[in-house]
């Protein structure tokens, strides 16, 4: 059996191990030393959170039960892809996919708060009263099989290989979980980490109800594609105790953090603005 069968075989326990160590790791970050005090009690938004990430993979399971490392070994039998093209050491083939596939998570994320009926499938995210690790898996069902369809094109396209979206899995996740977490890194390690991964101080800028604010740092891993193409901001107007997290109309946790409301949100209320290339800023008048 070679190494990457081996991977194959034990896709899902490499990803769920490091998806529990890492959660375990910031969840007891966050109670040690909370960044923010919450809104809404930690086990209704856990419970609802987490009931969407049990729903979704699921989903998932269901609808492709092979996976995104299914995709890429079928590619690699077959010979497509760009990397199939070239002669190149295989550690950097696996290294330009990991920073390729990163990217396009970054166009994905900026063009689900482009377009308007992508953004209804957004929101869910955004909708969060709070902002802890648990926001980090938060998506709805219709989004996360969109964007399953997107990576399965951009590994057939690419041609990456096995391991290389085997640690983009585990990656996204990982830092998905850890730039959602509740909680704050000395400044001197914040600055250093910016360069390269997207921090919590970081991320937390994009889910604020102000617009302009949220409309910026679309990164989950890389922090480069918001410095090249002018998205970064360094911090949130208020401050992180003081700025205000979700979207400014749907501030009901009745309607945002139980499980129903968070199904139902991206078909309910009109989308009237928010558009990332909305050129005035103020007290927003979308949802």
């Amino acid at each position: 059996m070679d190494w990457q069968q081996l991977i194959l075989d034990h896709e899902v326990g490499i990803r769920l191990g490091f998806f529990l160590g890492v959660f375990g790791i910031v969840a007891a970050w966050e109670l040690a030393v909370p960044r923010r005090a919450l809104m809404v009690s930690r086990a209704q938004r856990w419970a609802n959170n987490l009931g969407l990430v049990l729903l979704n993979s699921l989903v998932l399971r269901l609808l492709f039960p092979a996976g995104a490392v299914g995709v890429a070994a079928l590619a690699r039998e077959e010979g497509w892809g760009l990397v199939n093209l070239y002669e190149m050491p295989f550690a950097l083939v696996v290294v330009l996919s990991v920073i390729a596939m990163d990217f396009v998570i970054w166009v994905q994320h900026v063009m689900f708060h482009a377009i308007p009926v992508l953004w209804r499938l957004h929101r869910v995210h955004h909708a969060d009263l709070d902002y802890d690790l648990t926001t980090g898996a938060r998506f709805h069902p219709v989004e996360i099989i969109l964007s399953v369809l997107i990576k399965f094109v951009i590994i057939v396209l690419l041609g990456a290989p096995v391991l290389a979206v085997v640690i983009f899995e585990v990656l996204l996740n990982a830092t998905a979980l850890f730039n959602h977490g509740n909680v704050k890194l000395p400044a001197g390690l914040d600055r250093a980490l910016r360069w390269v991964l997207v921090t919590p101080d970081m991320h937390r800028v994009h889910h604020s109800v102000e617009d302009d604010e949220a409309n910026s740092n679309f990164g989950f891993s890389l922090t480069w594609w918001d410095r090249l193409f002018g998205t970064y901001r360094d911090q949130p107007r208020a401050g992180h105790e003081g700025m205000s997290i979700g979207i400014h109309r749907y501030r009901d946790p009745r309607r945002v953090d139980l499980l129903p409301g968070m199904l139902a949100l991206p078909f309910v209320a009109p989308i009237t603005g928010y558009a990332i290339n909305r050129r005035r800023w103020g007290d927003s008048d979308e949802e």
